[in-house]
């Protein structure tokens, strides 16, 4: 991404200190990217600190600035202080928190452990909160006016089968940014989310259309639009809602997905029709790529 794929001014976010969970790859960094690009002072979190060293280096070659990686496991509370502590001590309070670290698999839901669920919704679920009320408890005794943006998927309002523990704790989420956008306001902290649709990333492919390997996404003929989305639509909301000329809105959850999510509900009831024989080889793709996974972090 360039700056001219920026619809904003140049230093909008001038001044911003935004903490970007699962900033290393993805959706995260592409929105790190665009922060950064707007002047903001950014932090990525993730498990593995190779990955995040690597993602600031590339972006700070690139756009300059400042992009700092901490290591942290938002399912674990003392991480997420530790890393606030680490942050605050590098220049002070956060003005904004991006709750976008996540997971996600297809899965029958009678094939799913609870070992399953929790995989997903200690991250989605527990971990957006728990990096929410952290930086909130410690916006509010500072009385720093500050934003909180989740990153959900248009499934908070119809579900979506076959991801059920994510539409679970998505729609958690949802609830949350509700509530808060409501208790928090006096206190100068917004929160909103952001609904995207489909935004192809390598991990989204693997996980959610393992049996197409390349050609997932490929066919776009459901989408009313032609097409899936693309990096800079979604950095450009998501910059703006972050900015400080958004500060009267707060609360919202707002849909970027090319009108898929009316059209056709935006989620996988289509998979209602696969065989046993490929959910099987579904499951033996999705836990090979997890393995894989597995061992990057330990490296």
């Amino acid at each position: 991404m360039n700056r001219d794929d920026m619809m904003f001014r140049d230093n909008l976010l001038k001044g911003q200190r935004i903490l970007v969970t699962g900033g290393g790859s993805g959706l995260g960094r592409v929105m790190a990217e665009g922060f950064l690009i707007l002047g903001a002072d950014v932090y990525i979190c993730g498990r593995r600190q190779a990955v995040l060293d690597e993602a600031a280096s590339q972006l700070m070659d690139l756009h300059g600035g400042c992009v700092r990686g901490i290591p942290c496991d938002i399912r674990k509370p003392e991480d997420i202080e530790a890393m606030l502590d680490a942050i605050w001590a590098d220049g002070g309070a956060l003005t904004g928190l991006v709750n976008n670290a996540a997971g996600n698999f297809i899965s029958r839901t009678e094939d799913l452990s609870m070992n399953g669920f929790d995989a997903i919704s200690s991250i989605v679920f527990r971990g957006s909160f728990a990096a929410t009320l952290a930086c909130g408890k410690r916006w509010i005794e500072q009385k720093v006016p500050a934003s909180v943006l989740s990153i959900l998927a248009t499934w908070v309002w119809n579900g979506s089968a076959f991801t059920v523990p994510s539409a679970m704790s998505k729609a958690g989420v949802n609830t949350m940014t509700h509530s808060l956008a409501v208790e928090w306001a006096d206190r100068g902290i917004r929160l909103n989310a952001i609904a995207p649709g489909t935004f192809p990333t390598e991990g989204m492919s693997a996980r959610l259309r393992p049996l197409e390997g390349e050609k997932a996404f490929a066919d776009t003929s459901d989408y009313p639009m032609g097409r899936v989305g693309r990096m800079p639509e979604l950095t450009n909301l998501a910059a703006y809602l972050m900015s400080p000329g958004a500060e009267y809105v707060t609360g919202q959850t707002i849909a970027i997905d090319g009108a898929r999510y009316l059209a056709t509900g935006g989620n996988f009831s289509s998979m209602r029709n696969w065989s046993d024989e490929q959910w099987a080889a579904s499951r033996a793709k999705i836990k090979d790529t997890t393995s894989k996974d597995k061992a990057h972090r330990k490296q």
